[in-house]
């Protein structure tokens, strides 16, 4: 079950809240309908719900708030506007890639695509897709937890007939298995049509709490409107006749001089109008689906102030009699003679004769609230005195309700196995396997321009890296790759579709630091392997001996490229842009580099290759298997220039990226 309580949003400026205090229910094994015309607040109540908009209130599922879940995900299936996965990612591996962000077996993705139809398009890119496809998607990513409750916002929006039986179907059989299901539309007859329970809103307030076949009674049958001077002495004679001829007549008075009347038409009333001399100012047929919004216009409710032809003031509460009189609406009348009236007992279209009454003044046009006590199958069947209230009671000022809860934005979800997710993240699309193709390619076409150039130092030949480059094409390649790590989150939040932002958490940001890590390796291997094949291809065995230094190189090449991947995650985490991540990579050299080599001024080179003898003395340690000459080679390494500002480059953006993500969660 999902009860909200208060949901009211904050105001903005000299603005009302988008929604203002709303509480209802959303019941298990029902599907229940959140219905509103645009700007009514459906998708800011839902917002509120699941603690995506700070606000005030509380939710809970199944006796839970959201924050107080260990995996919200798993309780709680979201589907708020198209699927936000990469254009260029398979429907599978998208699946696939949320499975680990769920924690559950990857084989729930093959039974999902099976369940929502999308088998034959298991390899279509999520950028080719229809609106129809998509949904079944979207709701596929909903169901992938196998989650209690669904809580979608306008899932039927674009979609044709079909789709919609099909769509709702699928959401038929989620309440049947016991769960729960809310939805927001904007189509009444959609809301009577697919839900067993139908809330509705207006500007933000909720205006009536209703079982479906309530709600279509009430809002969806056809009806004769009449405005007239003498309303109460229609209604009075409407309802004889139809008494006298045992027809089933509602006729309602809304309020001022406009009445309502179901189960009749325009030339009856007409005819009966003529035939006793009451004047009609409109006769016109309406349907009752209109939107939460339809109810009197202002000049009506201007003349339901004051009329003063009936002598009345304000919108009439009780029960109009057949004679023509006006019942009192108080708990008197219900011991009377008059409480036991034959057409005032019955109720809907199953009377006999005639039911008049006035329309509750906090209702709008034939929409009757309901409270929320019934179960959500069987019909629903209001009694006659169902619509009594005591004059004085609707027009009494509610008691001030104490101010709810306020409600923070919860933290984005992080996968619950964050380096399988980014592996299939990573693996998902062809952008990683396109910018390493091109990084060997430009590697290898450089280093022939090299070589024939001649005047290039062995080291740099097989790098490819020119005198004239800040940076190799191979650092370029792992920091580009680096940067999409966190900038394809950022462009397509699949872990928070809802929030546009992706979790700062050490398990995924461990995730991301060692795949970068790993396939800039793999990718300085291969650069070098390849550099080396098409050198003694072109020119033979001269070009391509290994250097006598070998091992120091080998470890500032590792260096370098593993640390302009890390450059370019920490930078694009910090900066959510991959842009931003690449610029951050190109800056080391350009310009950490050159205030490096200031500061050093090459001192430190020299004075590190006595390091770990004064480390030895100092500290009484003795180096097992040659550890002093691999220690002096890491210590050089990073006293190079460019190794010293990687390091300083990579502490800084560290620091900074934990210092955001300390900040984000005191917020």
């Amino acid at each position: 079950m999902i009860q909200a309580f208060g949901l009211t949003s904050n105001s903005r400026k000299d603005l009302p809240p988008a929604v203002d205090d709303v509480s209802f229910e959303a019941r298990a094994g029902c599907v229940t309908a959140l219905l509103g015309a645009t700007g009514a607040g459906k998708t800011t109540a839902l917002r509120l719900m699941l603690e995506l908009e700070q606000g005030r209130g509380l939710t809970y599922f199944r006796g839970r708030p959201l924050h107080r879940i260990a995996h919200p995900s798993r309780e709680v299936g979201v589907l708020m506007g198209d699927v936000p996965g990469h254009p260029a990612r398979t429907v599978r591996g998208h699946l696939r890639m949320l499975c680990a962000a769920a924690g559950v077996p990857v084989r729930r993705a093959d039974e999902m695509l099976e369940a929502v139809g999308l088998v034959s398009l298991r390899d279509e890119r999520l950028g080719n897709l229809s609106r129809g496809m998509d949904r079944r998607l979207g709701l596929a990513c909903a169901l992938l937890p196998d989650p209690h409750a669904l809580v979608l916002d306008d899932p039927a929006e674009g979609l044709s007939t079909r789709e919609n039986h099909w769509l709702y179907g699928v959401l038929r059989a989620h309440a049947a298995q016991g769960g729960s299901v809310l939805f927001t539309t904007s189509e009444p007859k959609e809301a009577a049509r697919a839900a067993d329970h139908v809330i509705t809103l207006e500007q933000g307030r909720l205006v009536a709490d209703q079982e479906a076949t309530e709600f279509a009674r009430t809002r969806l049958r056809p009806r004769v409107v009449v405005r007239t001077p003498h309303a109460v002495r229609l209604a009075a004679l409407l309802a004889k006749e139809a008494r006298t001829a045992h027809r089933s007549v509602e006729v309602v008075r809304e309020g001022g001089n406009r009445l309502s009347v179901y189960g009749s038409t325009c030339a009856d009333v007409g005819e009966t109008a003529f035939r006793h001399g009451v004047l009609v100012h409109q006769l016109a047929d309406e349907i009752g689906d209109m939107g939460p919004c339809a109810g009197p216009i202002p000049s009506e409710a201007a003349e339901a102030v004051q009329d003063p032809r009936t002598g009345a003031t304000g919108p009439e509460t009780g029960e109009l009699l057949g004679d023509g009189t006006l019942g009192a609406a108080g708990p008197e009348m219900r011991g009377g003679p008059v409480a036991h009236d034959d057409f005032a007992s019955s109720s809907g279209s199953r009377m006999r004769g005639a039911r008049v009454m006035a329309a509750d003044p906090t209702a709008h046009g034939d929409q009757v609230p309901h409270s929320n006590q019934d179960t959500c199958s069987g019909p629903v069947e209001a009694s006659g005195h169902a619509a009594l209230r005591p004059a004085a009671a609707s027009r009494a000022p509610a008691p001030l309700s104490p101010l709810p809860p306020p409600i923070s934005v919860r933290s984005a979800p992080s996968p619950l196995r964050p380096l399988r997710y980014e592996l299939r993240r990573a693996a998902g699309i062809g952008t990683g396997f396109l910018t390493g193709a091109a990084v060997l390619v430009t590697s290898a076409l450089t280093a022939v321009l090299l070589a024939r150039v001649g005047h290039t130092p062995q080291a740099r030949l097989l790098a490819a890296w020119p005198r004239e480059l800040p940076l190799p094409p191979a650092a370029l390649g792992t920091g580009l790759l680096g940067a999409l790590a966190f900038g394809d989150e950022f462009r397509h939040p699949a872990l928070a579709a809802d929030r546009g932002t992706v979790p700062r958490r050490l398990g995924l940001l461990t995730a991301k630091l060692v795949v970068a890590a790993v396939t800039a390796l793999a990718l300085a291997l291969l650069v070098v392997g390849c550099d080396a094949e098409v050198l003694y291809l072109v020119y033979g065995r001269e070009l391509t001996q290994v250097p006598a230094d070998w091992l120091s190189l080998g470890a500032s090449w590792f260096g370098l490229v593993v640390g302009c991947a890390w450059a370019g995650v920490l930078a694009a985490g910090i900066f959510r842009s991959t842009t931003a991540g690449l610029a951050a990579v190109v800056s080391v050299p350009v310009l950490v580099v050159p205030i490096v080599r200031k500061a050093l001024d090459g001192g430190s080179v020299r004075a590190a290759a006595g390091l770990p003898a004064r480390l030895r003395e100092v500290l009484l340690l003795q180096w097992p298997f040659g550890g002093e000459r691999y220690l002096a080679g890491a210590v050089r390494v990073v006293a190079q220039p460019v190794g010293g500002a990687l390091t300083l480059s990579l502490t800084a953006l560290l620091c900074a990226y934990l210092l955001t993500a300390l900040r984000s969660r005191v917020r």
